[in-house]
């Protein structure tokens, strides 16, 4: 495992971003990010080899067999990324507004007993450019492959439901809530207080100062 890029890429100083943790689940587990940034995407990630494998999916994912769609995988990210929900600023890495769009379990399709050699064979998969998976979600179930292509890029995927079933026709994204707070994208950038760069102690005192600027203008006004 690595997380060497993710970690070049943000501050701890800065960022509510989690930055480690351990896998204690007695099974793996998969997270799906719906993350507003310069363009809007979802962040398919699976836990393998004690890290998130993660890619994005523009398009985010599909029950229906027919479409395939592209996924670039990125950055590996720590195990306590699964839970993480909030605002990053503009300006920053992966500026925009996140929320947990699907969680839930995962395993290789051909049967074994055991996370250990579950994680093994999923990881040779890997290697191989072609993993085959089921999907134990609060949205996503069912089987699923991730294939990596070519001539698109030594990153580029394909995401692609099997015709179980749990594939549908339907567009899955129209479910457009988190699965932690019930909250759309744009309910979380109104209300969230997990913000890049502001400590909530910094927050406390800015918000004390202005409630004192408003009491001072508002003394000012009825004295005259």
């Amino acid at each position: 495992m690595s997380l060497a890029t993710y970690k070049k890429k943000r501050s701890p100083n800065i960022t509510p971003e989690p930055f480690g943790g351990k896998a204690n689940e007695e099974n793996l587990i998969f997270v799906v990010q719906k993350h507003a940034a310069s363009h809007l995407h979802y962040d398919f990630r699976l836990e393998m080899d004690g890290v998130l494998k993660s890619w994005a999916v523009p398009k985010g994912p599909s029950t229906d067999p027919q479409t395939k769609r592209l996924a670039m995988m990125v950055e590996d990210h720590p195990y306590d990324y699964r839970k993480f929900e909030g605002i990053i600023p503009e300006g920053q890495y992966g500026g925009g507004t996140v929320i947990v769009w699907d969680e839930g379990t995962f395993e290789p399709i051909e049967k074994m007993k055991g996370k250990a050699a579950q994680e093994k064979s999923l990881l040779k998969q890997l290697k191989s450019g072609s993993l085959k998976i089921k999907l134990k979600g609060k949205k996503l179930k069912g089987e699923y492959a991730l294939v990596r292509t070519k001539g698109m890029g030594e990153h580029a995927w394909l995401m692609i439901k099997h015709d179980d079933k749990y594939a549908d026709t339907a567009d899955i994204t129209k479910k457009d809530k988190s699965v932690l707070s019930k909250k759309t994208l744009e309910q979380v950038e109104k209300t969230s207080d997990n913000i890049l760069g502001e400590k909530p102690e910094k927050k406390s005192a800015d918000a004390k100062k202005t409630v004192a600027v408003k009491k001072k203008l508002k003394k000012k006004k009825h004295s005259k």
